[in-house]
């Protein structure tokens, strides 16, 4: 799936929102509205600069306003039964996969992922409907033997009321349909903060939720530039009708809505950065290590909280390892989104694109040894990075410590398997963790030892609607997906029934 070029994809894109009859405007109470203010902001496309669209510049008086339509909603959907919603999921399901290419051509657009990884994150993220309209139906309570004979125990579940979502740019389909269909499918209504520089595609989902019948007030979008994030997540955290906050993105502005949820006490599922250790063992099968080094470092150019960070190389195998990777790298192909067999696209904006370039440089000068890339790709355009390979990483490097998030593998040599556990583990992110090993028992006692919340064993991409999504330490609270994806969005409430003798 590919633009007929890339210098029509303007006006292909443009048909594509007209197809599929998307607004660019935010989407409360089941109308299509501008800011109060009137404001707008412009959506650019990271691999040339070009605006591909404007949305509106809301502030907290039209947030508010989402949360009271979405309050409003939630008296009435909370009634609904398990089966109603299940319903209205699917048809979200099924509309959703009938314009997928046109999703993914609108995430392209406005986020530089290539259209192949595009397309693989609509059907990702697809999944995740499809999944909560099933299990919307599946949860389940409790009888408890009473310790008396008089009285019986009843457990049930309830969803807790309207759910605020803040989603980041990096998966902008897949992070709200991995929020939204849990809270949907049990009760709960939505008010979502798409991020500023992918709102297209979180509007282009919402459409079809209307379309799919999804009642008005039970999702909303709430789109604002960078100056107002702020305070509208303030709101979210503070507002007495906002029962619970979902929030994908940094540790450091996690941190903040954890302090500010705390005056109302509010439910809070928080999924932050990451900084995954690779690591490859003396008894590897180096070809699939070096496989799953690229899907895992590479995918979205290197824009994942579950990238590979830091890849940890066994001494004996080093070697052959780094140069087989190296062989891949070089394979790669950096460009445009819109055309054929690009594997990497732009970093998102010109912050993370100055971030990933300090992170080298300082490695750099410190005596890292670059063995390709290591530069900005500035001959494809203003944010393209080249695919990078980095060794002789050491301790006073910041590469040694920070997530990159982008398409650098920075690479420390380790001796034993203690080393590599220590190194794994010393950092304050505990999110997704890799290893590749053919040792049986080093298998088990390694997985036991790494401190994350999600490991992959000879696997690079770990990531699906059936397994629990979430990290431990500061990598966050919670997790998503999975029959646990509803529990942040259900309260449990015990009821005692009495004198029954």
């Amino acid at each position: 799936m590919t633009f007929r070029s890339v210098t029509n994809y303007r006006e292909t894109f443009k048909v594509i929102l007209r197809k599929m009859h998307v607004s660019q405007k935010a989407f409360v109470n089941g109308q299509w509205v501008a800011a109060a203010s009137d404001k707008v902001f412009e959506v650019t496309n990271p691999a040339n600069g070009e605006v591909v669209g404007t949305v509106p510049d809301m502030d907290i008086q039209d947030a508010q306003n989402a949360i009271q339509a979405a309050a409003t909603a939630f008296e009435t959907w909370k009634f609904t039964t398990a089966k109603e919603r299940s319903q209205l999921l699917r048809k979200w399901f099924n509309l959703l996969n009938e314009n997928q290419e046109s999703i993914a051509k609108i995430m392209t657009a406005e986020s530089g992922k290539p259209i192949s990884e595009a397309l693989g994150e609509v059907h990702y993220g697809n999944s995740f409907i499809e999944w909560f309209s099933e299990q919307a139906r599946n949860v389940r309570g409790e009888i408890v033997e009473s310790p008396v004979t008089s009285k019986k125990i009843l457990i049930d579940h309830h969803p807790i009321g309207v759910a605020a979502l803040i989603t980041p740019w990096n998966f902008p389909h897949a992070m709200i349909a991995r929020k939204a269909g849990a809270a949907l499918a049990v009760g709960c209504t939505c008010v979502v903060k798409p991020s500023e520089d992918t709102p297209l595609t979180a509007l282009a989902i919402a459409k079809l939720a209307e379309d799919a019948g999804i009642p008005k007030g039970v999702l909303n979008i709430v789109t604002s530039d960078r100056h107002n994030a702020p305070s509208i997540g303030k709101l979210f955290c503070e507002s007495p009708l906002v029962a619970g906050i979902s929030f994908t993105g940094s540790t450091l502005v996690g941190k903040i809505l954890y302090k500010q949820c705390s005056s109302g006490v509010k439910r809070l599922a928080l999924e932050l950065g990451g900084n995954a250790p690779f690591i490859v063992y003396n008894s590897a099968n180096l070809d699939k290590a070096v496989e799953g080094a690229l899907g895992s470092k590479f995918r979205n150019c290197g824009q994942a909280c579950v990238a590979s960070n830091r890849f940890l190389i066994q001494d004996e195998v080093f070697d052959e390892f780094v140069t087989k990777l190296i062989h891949r790298v070089k394979q790669l192909k950096i460009g445009n989104g819109v055309e054929p067999n690009v594997n990497l696209g732009p970093l998102i904006n010109e912050t993370q694109f100055n971030k990933v370039s300090d992170l080298v440089n300082d490695a750099i000068s410190k005596g890292a040894k670059v063995l390709t890339g290591g530069k900005p790709a500035s001959h494809i355009g203003k944010l393209f990075y080249e695919p990078t390979v980095i060794i002789d990483i050491t301790e006073n490097m910041k590469l040694y410590h920070e997530e990159v998030f982008g398409p650098v593998i920075n690479i420390i040599r380790f001796k034993t398997e203690e080393e590599s556990l220590k190194i794994a583990n010393g950092t304050q992110s505990g999110l997704a963790g890799y290893f590749y090993s053919e040792d049986i028992k080093q298998i088990f006692r390694v997985s036991r030892k790494m401190e994350v919340g999600m490991v992959g064993v000879n696997e690079g991409i770990i990531s699906t609607a059936e397994a629990p999504f979430g990290g431990i330490k500061e990598s966050g609270l919670g997790r998503e997906g999975s029959h646990r994806g509803i529990e942040d969005f259900t309260y449990i409430k015990y009821t005692c029934l009495g004198n029954l003798e």
